[in-house]
């Protein structure tokens, strides 16, 4: 382990933590990579022996937040334990994957085999080096999972409880039961819901999807980094739908689609900028590669969310029919469209076939769980489907869920500190 330099920001007291893992930990004498943890407390608290809690971040393929103050579910935290915010394999400082390291792979195949090494139960195997580093063999430490990092914190209770003190979770039950099938068809239904939701808040965007969708149907039009913006890649926008504010977010794109330009109307740099910046596929290529296979056990995606798209044509889009946005879906022409996915396309495709996908949750070690757990389950989640979360909360001994519609999946970090308060009054015996 290589510890850094502290650094205070007000409130905060960091340290910034570099541990070795294997790459593959099947094979521990073999390559290595780095994985990097941000340790975080208050400044009051420096001295003191306080409980761990490790934060598993929403993904797959994306960096823990950077604390910048003491605010929102971190400030709650550090009221009573010193947190690890750990950057899963693969991302933030942690040896990185994106398209310019992986082209040092000669060739598809050797991606490929790598980037299996890159999904939840090689995260956990992390999180359980790094805590008998930190914290010696046999304590043990809390955790906290948003989204995929509930999934995470599942695989975690599968694998290796014994490591772990209690388990809270935020709109991250997986859905253990069920295969990339079942979910997509699940959610394409709920995506649905969330288009006639989103144009009944912003009916006169109906005419400006419309518009802009005829307009890149009719011409070729490259988006600022490189690549083309096609129909299918606009509808893309969708994905913002599981947000509490992602139907704003999408409006306040749309809403200056149009420039008056030396042809007549084209479309606005600045839409085309903002649609870039809610785009994150090729700068998280772990997300676009892995994200089907977090539903894979012995079984291959084929690129399910693709397949199942056909069982729902009202995506196709129709001359005067309403634009319907996709959601939480990865799909095979990505990977033609999108520059800096190109290179990885064969390796994706190599992912997408692979059918001996390892188990990441254990039926049996759930039912007999003995881990404090709560979570919150969100009643109108567009990326987790409520109900298997709750078949998922039935299995898990002890398991304590609040369901609720008073928020949507990003509540950890729109009010994070009465949602991390709601689920430890839980494990605490106080709700």
């Amino acid at each position: 382990m290589m510890k850094h330099t502290t650094h205070h920001l007000p409130g905060l007291l960091l340290t910034d933590h570099t541990f070795r893992v294997p790459l593959n930990h099947a094979a521990p004498d073999g390559d290595e990579i780095t994985v990097f943890a941000r340790e975080v407390v208050a400044p009051d608290c420096e001295d003191k022996h306080l409980p761990w809690l490790v934060f598993f971040q929403g993904g797959p393929g994306f960096s823990s937040p950077r604390p910048l103050t003491n605010t929102g579910w971190l400030k709650r935290a550090l009221k009573e334990y010193r947190v690890l915010f750990l950057d899963d394999r693969g991302t933030g400082l942690s040896t990185p994957v994106n398209f310019q390291t992986l082209a040092r792979l000669e060739t598809p195949q050797a991606m490929a085999d790598y980037l299996k090494c890159f999904r939840a139960d090689s995260i956990v195997r992390d999180a359980e080096c790094i805590r008998r580093e930190l914290l010696g063999e046999h304590a043990r430490w809390s955790v906290l999972g948003q989204s995929f990092g509930g999934f995470c914190v599942t695989t975690y209770l599968s694998m290796a409880p014994d490591g772990l003190r209690e388990a809270t979770l935020t709109g991250g039950l997986p859905p253990i039961f069920h295969t990339a099938d079942e979910v997509y068809r699940a959610t394409y239904r709920i995506v649905t819901e969330k288009n006639r939701l989103y144009y009944e808040r912003y009916p006169d965007d109906v005419a400006r999807a419309q518009a802009i969708l005829d307009y890149l149907t009719r011409n070729d039009v490259q988006l600022p980094t490189g690549g083309r913006l096609s129909p299918r890649r606009f509808q893309q926008l969708g994905m913002a739908f599981g947000a509490s504010d992602g139907f704003d977010q999408v409006h306040y794109v749309l809403e200056d689609a149009f420039v008056d330009g030396t042809h007549g109307p084209e479309l606005n740099y600045s839409f085309l900028r903002d649609f870039e910046n809610m785009q994150n596929f090729e700068t998280n290529p772990i997300y676009a590669i892995l994200h089907e296979a977090c539903y894979c056990q012995g079984a291959a995606s084929r690129w399910s969310a693709e397949r199942i798209r056909r069982e729902y044509p009202e995506f196709e889009p129709t001359p005067g029919q309403p634009v319907l946005f996709t959601g939480e879906m990865v799909y095979p022409w990505m990977f033609d469209e999108e520059p800096h996915l190109q290179p990885l396309k064969q390796a994706a495709e190599l992912l997408a076939d692979f059918d001996d996908w390892p188990a990441l949750y254990d039926q049996q070690t759930l039912q007999a769980n003995t881990v404090p757990s709560a979570a919150a389950v969100y009643y109108n989640d567009m990326y987790v489907v409520r109900a298997f979360s709750e078949e998922t909360a039935r299995t898990i001994r002890g398991m304590r869920t609040w369901v609720t519609n008073e928020y949507e999946h990003n509540a950890l970090r729109l009010d994070g500190e009465q949602v991390l308060s709601h689920l430890l009054d839980m494990l605490h015996g106080e709700r």
